[in-house]
């Protein structure tokens, strides 16, 4: 991680541009995200239905589960009180921290997810990028092609 803003926005710029993406100015994609606390748990710590109860009754706006994890989504003032009574229920959470989360998601195409992939795993490459949030949605078949490929 730098101190030196200028040289990791400049590093980045070029990241994007050698992967076909162009930065926008700070700010200019905040309309499509809401800043939100976001508490992550395995799927093993409990079922759906008792993840959802317990976190609504501890302040959460929402819970997301899939076969992997339970995200549960608080405001930014809550996150701190839903995660120490959720804490005391189901342990420790995978992780408790600030996010941006996508208001809608975007479909991408198979060209556009082969682009987008080569995109994050520059991104991710770059010792100065922390965290990286989209709005994109990868369908299951395009990925599964692309993972065959």
């Amino acid at each position: 991680m730098t101190d030196n803003k200028n040289r990791s926005a400049s590093d980045i710029r070029a990241t994007f541009s050698k992967n076909g993406g162009n930065m926008g100015e700070t700010g200019s994609a905040n309309f499509m995200f809401d800043h939100v606390g976001m508490i992550i748990y395995k799927v093993d710590v409990g079922d759906a239905d008792s993840i959802f109860e317990a976190a609504v009754e501890a302040g959460a706006e929402n819970v997301e589960s899939d076969d992997e994890t339970h995200e549960i989504i608080t405001s930014l003032e809550d996150l701190h009180t839903v995660a120490k009574q959720l804490e005391s229920t189901f342990g420790e959470p995978e992780s408790a921290k600030l996010a941006w989360k996508a208001k809608d998601l975007i479909s991408v195409s198979e060209e556009d997810a082969q682009k987008l992939l080569k995109l994050l795993d520059a991104l991710d490459d770059n010792d100065d990028v922390q965290e990286v949030y989209g709005n994109y949605d990868i369908p299951d078949e395009v990925m599964a092609k692309l993972e065959a490929a």
